[in-house]
């Protein structure tokens, strides 16, 4: 019998398709590097964003963030 342990499989976050996530894949969590470089490209054209709606007041603070000084 074999200690290695079964190499876990995931979904690749870019084509959905099996990919395994062990230190013998050096794109993990993708599958390969295509899919790595599709992902890198999303984020550096800033296509994944986080929909938010801008203050209705100007003056209105985030909270935890510095008063500002007029």
């Amino acid at each position: 019998m074999s200690d290695t342990p079964k190499p876990r499989i995931v979904r690749c976050p870019q084509c959905g398709g099996d990919s395994v996530y062990a230190p013998t894949n050096k794109w993990r969590p993708f599958c390969s590097e295509r899919c790595r470089q599709i992902d890198l490209g999303a984020w550096a054209s800033e296509s994944f964003r986080v929909p938010a709606t801008p203050p209705q007041d100007p003056d209105e603070l985030d909270p935890g963030s510095e008063p500002r000084v007029h």
